[in-house]
């Protein structure tokens, strides 16, 4: 694993600890329909390329064209 697949992995584990607390401290209910899945949702994402190395966000943003950071002029 590489630093920056840690601090993804990182990342998204505390946004899914912090919606974990929140629900169980009974500030944030979870069971309704509400936006702070969105946030969940980015967390899982977060979490789960640290592991895998697979984006969805990426995936999308090279299809519409836009063109990888390592392949910069700046690099």
């Amino acid at each position: 694993m590489t630093v920056t697949s840690a601090v993804y992995s990182f990342a998204g584990f505390m946004i899914l600890l912090s919606l974990a607390l929140a629900h169980f401290a009974g500030t944030v209910d979870l069971t309704t329909a509400s936006w702070l899945w969105l946030t969940a949702f980015v967390g899982a994402n977060l979490f789960q390329l640290g592991f895998t190395g697979f984006c969805p966000a990426a995936k999308i943003f090279k299809a519409i064209g836009l063109k990888d950071g390592n392949s910069s002029c700046c690099g």
